[in-house]
């Protein structure tokens, strides 16, 4: 995840790339340029839109080095702003779903890691690949308002207080969609456990 670097911390790196490191850019870019790009596709479904957006995130960061507050953590505002260019591209009326999404290129949600590794046996590896599939589709179909909230915690490891902030929604009502998303997640993907459960 974003928040867990044991190296020097995001908010630390603005601070030295605001003194005109810009070694300190390049890290932050490093770092976030796969998890921006990943949370823009499944918000979007679109890969050169999500594309566009990650570099466009980059862009306001530069832009805006002098807004972020130290104290603040460095992922939620980044991923705030990644979601408002997300909402953006949307309203544009640009945006064409696909009915298949390849994020073979990002970082995962925890729920891929229930897909087995590639040297196991054939019926496990041929499992792994529609799990995945399933996943994407389990996740696009969520309901917008859950679905922002999942990527945002599972993607983005943003608390859920600050996922209130940026969605201007109570904590409480945030939770709640997360739990109704994990539900409905759940239930989409019981097929595939069960069928993974009679391999063992």
């Amino acid at each position: 995840m974003t928040g867990g670097h044991t190296e020097t911390a995001d908010e630390m790196l603005m601070v030295r790339y605001r003194r005109g490191d810009r070694t300190a850019f390049a890290e932050i870019v490093r770092r976030y340029q796969t998890p921006l790009f990943t949370f823009s596709l499944r918000y979007l479904r679109d890969r050169d839109r999500a594309r566009d957006v990650t570099q466009e995130t980059f862009l306001r960061v530069v832009r805006r080095a002098e807004e972020f507050k130290h104290e603040s953590r460095f992922s939620t505002w980044v991923f705030a702003i990644t979601r408002n260019l997300c909402i953006d591209e949307l309203r544009k009326g640009r945006h064409r779903a696909h009915a298949s999404l390849d994020a073979s290129t990002g970082d995962t949600p925890p729920l891929m890691e229930r897909v087995g590794s590639a040297d196991v046996g054939p019926e496990r590896h041929a499992l792994g690949g529609e799990l995945q599939d399933g996943i994407t589709r389990a996740i696009a179909g969520l309901p917008d308002d859950q679905r922002e909230v999942f990527l945002l915690r599972q993607l983005g490891g943003v608390p859920f207080a600050d996922i209130a902030k940026i969605t201007g929604t109570p904590e409480n009502t945030v939770k709640s969609r997360m739990r109704y998303a994990l539900e409905r997640l759940q239930k989409e993907l019981a097929e595939f456990e069960e069928y993974a459960r009679a391999l063992r």
